[in-house]
């Protein structure tokens, strides 16, 4: 079985890893933890996980928080995920700080995501606090997970996102304000949501609105008179005057 996980084709490694799942026996505990840390493929790593949620939780749980602990990233992320499918309230407990903040994206927003399912709520609000602290960090798919987590977490995040969209930090602000779009409408593009957060923090809310109204009056169908749209197309204009596109 050790050298069937380890083999060089992944299809033979996944047909191994449903099989233990299938036949699940707490012998392969350990292997199924240490295959968990090195595995390459992410389905294989994915049905590992599924295996080891299939053996009894009071043998399998304390192995995992092991992992929790690990110097290897893969190790750390694969543990937290297998936590997820596990899905016991009571290792809310064991995500902590450090593992919110961990340096390694992969790492990170997997604690976030976990940390989310299994958060009692009376933590939430915390948790919420903790997760604003790690807007604008990583790239759009860094960015892209911390605003769901933070979504899914409700109008408890509220009062954080409005303290974190006044950041001096043009990537904080921005990446707040696009969660809050997302938090009010969660059928917006998170994209485009960015979008829209850089151009209200580039004009201002007051300038932004202008610009949006000029905008859905050149988009009209009807012909209107120059006399009412002239303040909002001076707003484009002052705006364009500051090299800012509205």
């Amino acid at each position: 079985m050790t050298d069937a996980l380890s083999a060089d084709d992944s299809s033979v490694r996944l047909q191994t890893a449903l099989a233990v799942g299938s036949h699940p026996d707490p012998v392969f505990l350990e292997l199924l933890v240490e295959r968990c840390a090195v595995e390459p493929d992410f389905f294989v790593r994915d049905v590992l996980s599924w295996a080891l949620t299939r053996l009894p939780a009071e043998i399998t749980l304390p192995r995992i928080r092991r992992e929790l602990d690990s110097e290897r990233s893969q190790a750390r992320c694969q543990a937290l995920h297998t936590l997820s499918k596990i899905g016991d309230k009571s290792t809310w407990v064991w995500i902590t700080r450090d593992m919110l903040r961990d340096p390694d994206d992969e790492v990170a927003r997997t604690a976030w995501r976990v940390a989310v399912a299994l958060v009692p709520e009376d933590e939430e609000k915390g948790l919420a606090d903790e997760l604003v602290l790690q807007l604008g960090r990583g790239d759009r798919s860094v960015q892209l997970s911390l605003s769901r987590a933070l979504v899914d977490l409700g109008d408890v995040n509220k009062a954080a996102l409005e303290r974190a969209a006044d950041s001096a930090d043009p990537a904080v602000a921005a990446h707040a304000r696009a969660t809050e779009l997302l938090r009010q409408n969660p059928e917006t593009g998170f994209e485009a949501a960015l979008d829209e957060a850089r151009r209200v923090i580039a004009l201002g809310p007051e300038r932004a609105a202008a610009c949006s109204a000029a905008s859905a009056d050149t988009e009209s169908s009807e012909p209107v008179e120059t006399a009412q749209t002239t303040e909002p197309r001076g707003a484009v204009k002052a705006a364009e005057a500051e090299g800012v596109e509205c």
